[in-house]
C-alpha cells in the first residue's frame, strides 16, 4: 500500500498508476473544459438548444439558433474551451504524470497543443457532425468528442511529447 502511495505523489510509477494519474488529471482538465465550454455556449457563443439537460436543470434561456449557426458556434465555444483546458492538462501532466524534458519546454509544449489539437480537431468534427447531420444536442455533441480525444491524447502524450 506503501509503494502505490509513494507511485501517486511521485512522477515514478507503473504504466498502470500513471494512466490513473492521467486520467485524474484528464479529469481536472475537462472540468475545466466543460465549464469553460458551457458558459461560452450559454453566454459567448450560443450553442445549446431547448433540450439540453443543462439547460432544462438550470432554467436557462436559450436563443433559437438554425443546426447549421449553433454547429459553428459548437466549434468556436470548443476552440475557446481547448485554450483553458489544455493549458490546465499541460501543466498537470508536467508536474506530475509524464517526465518532461525529452524536448526542449517549447518544444515539448508545442507538441502538447499540436496533439491536443489533432484530437480536438477530430474530436469537434465529429461534434459538428453530429449537430449538423443529426441534430444532436451540443452535450451529447461534447461527449463524443471527448470521447474521441482522451485516446489520441492519451498515445501522443505518452509516445511522442514525454520521455517514457
Amino acid at each position: 500500500m506503501k509503494h502505490l502511495l509513494k507511485q501517486f505523489t511521485q512522477r515514478e510509477a507503473s504504466n498502470q498508476i500513471q494512466f490513473i494519474k492521467y486520467a485524474i488529471a484528464g479529469g481536472i482538465a475537462t472540468v475545466v473544459d466543460m465549464v469553460t465550454f458551457s458558459l461560452c455556449a450559454w453566454l459567448l457563443l450560443p450553442a445549446l438548444s431547448e433540450n439540453e439537460l443543462i439547460v432544462k436543470l438550470f432554467h436557462v434561456q436559450v436563443p433559437q439558433l438554425s443546426d447549421q449557426l449553433r454547429a459553428w458556434h459548437f466549434a468556436g465555444d470548443m476552440a475557446i474551451a481547448f485554450l483553458f483546458s489544455n493549458t490546465t492538462a499541460y501543466l498537470i501532466d508536467v508536474a506530475w504524470v509524464f517526465h518532461p524534458g525529452r524536448h526542449s519546454r517549447w518544444m515539448e509544449f508545442l507538441l502538447f497543443f499540436g496533439v491536443s489539437l489533432t484530437s480536438s480537431v477530430i474530436g469537434t468534427g465529429l461534434g459538428w457532425a453530429l449537430i449538423r447531420w443529426f441534430g444532436m444536442g451540443a452535450v451529447a455533441a461534447y461527449i463524443a468528442k471527448a470521447g474521441a480525444a482522451l485516446a489520441i491524447n492519451y498515445a501522443g502524450r505518452k509516445f511522442f511529447v514525454f520521455q517514457r
